[in-house]
């Protein structure tokens, strides 16, 4: 497994997450709970987020043209990591779209969101340290498992664009029937307790119920996102850290969009024709490759197609 990174770099970006993630956990989540600030407070965020991983790239950038002497290989590396994180940053304003429905349906107010996300996002992080460090081993040792990935990808775009909408209970989902086997169930809040002792018994709360949603949305998401960024790099430095960054402002982004929820419905087709498009790269690349720079602009052209569309759609659902 090699890449572009040593082990001080891995070090350092390491110490950089945990700095980051306790920041965003323990400093700014309390900018959210509170519904006067919130919208302002996850715009700025967001900003502050989406910069920061402008900046890093900039830093790659610097560290790998020092390393190598060579712009054209150092504009490769940086071009990689800006292409994976916008498909990260993509893919995942989906994933935001089911925490919506699970906040909803279970009635969590604001300020225990926050809670759910803290440990959320934590989990998010090792899960996806996982997945990545597997999924690089297996492409390196079998190849043609791209291709398995990429008909997988596409299958998964064409199903999302086919399939109609339903609306689904989550009563009816394997989590909240495997949860009643194992939990009793509260069918009230308690602050942001995720369980209570009442008569000398565990219940869980809805807030443990809205964590167990969560981090299965995660599982789910990573399924397809993971694989994408292989259509883009193998390298394992640019694949973490484009993941890394598209998770640090997943809180913050989560309440910019909660709040126009109705106004980017169409989104998730643009989301999905960008898995049948990355899919279809995958499998092609023995006979045919799209350069970084190609596969970055329809991505481009395909999120603000349908940002467009998705705004106009709302603005006409609201008069």
């Amino acid at each position: 497994m090699t890449g572009i990174a040593n082990g001080w770099v891995w070090f350092g970006f390491t110490l950089f997450v945990v700095f980051a993630l306790s920041a965003d956990t323990f400093l700014l989540s309390n900018k959210y709970a509170r519904p006067h600030q919130s919208m302002r407070a996850a715009l700025i965020w967001t900003s502050i987020w989406i910069s920061s991983a402008l900046i890093f790239n900039g830093l790659l950038w610097c560290y790998v043209y020092l390393n190598t002497n060579s712009s054209v290989f150092a504009n490769i590396k940086a071009l990689e990591f800006f292409s994976g994180y916008l498909i990260e940053k993509s893919l995942s304003v989906d994933n935001l779209f089911a925490f919506y429905l699970v906040f909803q349906t279970l009635h969590i107010p604001i300020k225990y969101q926050q809670r759910v996300f803290s440990f959320g996002i934590w989990g998010a992080i090792i899960m996806r340290l996982l997945f990545i460090l597997l999924g690089v081993w297996l492409v390196t040792q079998f190849h043609w498992l791209l291709y398995v990935l990429g008909a997988f990808l596409l299958l998964t775009g064409v199903k999302i664009i086919c399939t109609k909408e339903k609306e689904k209970s989550l009563n009816d989902s394997i989590i909240f029937k495997l949860v009643k086997r194992l939990f009793r169930i509260s069918p009230e809040l308690h602050d942001h307790h995720f369980f209570i002792k009442k008569n000398s018994l565990v219940y869980a709360t809805p807030l443990f119920l809205a964590l167990l949603f969560v981090e299965f949305s995660d599982v789910i998401f990573a399924m397809d996102s993971i694989p994408a960024i292989f259509a883009i790099t193998t390298d394992p430095f640019i694949i973490w850290a484009s993941n890394i960054f598209a998770i640090l402002g997943l809180r913050a982004l989560y309440f910019v969009l909660s709040g126009m929820v109705v106004r980017f419905r169409l989104l998730k087709f643009g989301i999905a024709l960008i898995l049948v498009f990355i899919g279809s790269k995958m499998m092609i690349e023995p006979w045919m490759t799209i350069s970084t720079g190609v596969s970055l602009a329809v991505i481009i052209s395909i999120l603000i197609m349908f940002s467009l569309l998705s705004r106009a759609g709302g603005s006409n659902a609201s008069n």
